[in-house]
């Protein structure tokens, strides 16, 4: 954790409905904006522009910050029960692609549209619908964050984008995020986190959110991380999908799933709760490789196989379950 009494170089800066471009001296001057009726006797200065509207089918742009500098931290607040209408992308410096391009709700770790608390060093999620990310984002000339609507209804947008301005280190490698959904599997039962990442860079964190469809335990699947290379046989193999997220046998404890947040992991949703091994349950977890980042030098390729049981001790390949999956790399 940074030191916070040693001071840094650099300038703070922040942009939100209140300051569109994070102008010193630009807050809160706007004379119009979603909160002027309701300051419509109080005058400019006072939360009169407190947040944006998105129309169907819109793309906002969020913020669009010179560099070089860090992004540190995102707060967001919408419909909650849109999370997944709404794209968030990120461009940095002057490339057209994005170099993250995922729903909302998968980012902050809510892929069911009812709200999962997180409590973890990278997101949060409070209750109510409060989204934070604390994802160190670097930029080197030119930082872009936009939020598109694919829906049809328009929704209100709430959001602060805080930042420090500095100089970056040679090392400096970019956030990257990237969103799969496998609906159904389909055979074989291996659903793709990650391909085509090119290096060097470092792996940084796993969302993963799975409707098994199938009655039973559903996570036998191991996650392989292909290195450098790696053809049919990954380098890091793990143990079982419940494993690579911290738990243990089946994360059930006393027969029910429990839940649970933590810094770098967790099972963070098991809908409905208080179920266990029923094919119509849908759950969310997290893993965040802040403290163990995997090394990649050439290019990296994830997957999660879906495997529960079947009679007589064999596993089974579930190739009707959902699987939707958020990977964040460095690079």
């Amino acid at each position: 954790m940074p030191e916070i009494w040693r001071l840094e170089p650099g300038v703070t800066g922040s942009v939100s409905p209140e300051n569109f471009t994070g102008a010193k001296g630009g807050g809160a001057r706007s004379t119009e904006g979603t909160g002027a009726a309701a300051a419509r006797e109080l005058g400019r200065g006072w939360k009169v522009s407190p947040s944006i509207i998105l129309r169907g089918g819109e793309t906002a742009t969020l913020a669009d910050i010179t560099g070089p500098g860090v992004i540190q931290h995102l707060w967001l607040t919408t419909d909650r029960g849109r999370l997944r209408e709404l794209i968030l992308r990120m461009h940095w410096d002057e490339r057209d692609d994005p170099a993250v391009d995922v729903p909302l709700g998968d980012f902050f770790c809510n892929a069911w549209n009812e709200l999962a608390l997180i409590d973890s060093d990278m997101i949060v999620v409070a209750p109510a619908g409060g989204l934070n990310s604390y994802w160190p984002m670097p930029f080197r000339r030119r930082a872009r964050l936009s939020l598109h609507n694919t829906g049809g209804a328009e929704v209100p947008v709430y959001y602060q984008v805080s930042y420090r301005l500095r100089e970056l280190p040679p090392e400096t490698a970019y956030l990257h995020a990237a969103w799969r959904h496998s609906d159904p599997l389909g055979s074989p039962a291996v659903h793709t986190i990650l391909d085509g990442a090119r290096g060097p860079g470092q792996y940084a964190g796993t969302y993963l959110a799975i409707a098994p469809n199938a009655p039973g335990w559903w996570g036998e699947g191991e996650l392989w991380f292909y290195l450098d290379g790696d053809q049919e046989f990954p380098t890091i193999c793990g143990t079982g999908t419940e494993d690579y997220f911290g738990g243990a046998w089946n994360f059930d404890s006393g027969g029910r799933y429990v839940p649970y947040s933590t810094r770098r992991l967790g099972l963070a949703q098991v809908l409905p709760p208080g179920e266990i091994y029923q094919a119509h349950q849908r759950f969310g977890m997290y893993r965040w490789h802040e403290p163990d980042p995997i090394a990649f030098s050439q290019d990296l390729r994830v997957t999660v196989q879906a495997l529960g049981w079947k009679s007589a001790g064999r596993y089974r390949p579930l190739h009707g379950a959902e699987i939707a999956t958020t990977a964040y790399w460095y690079a």
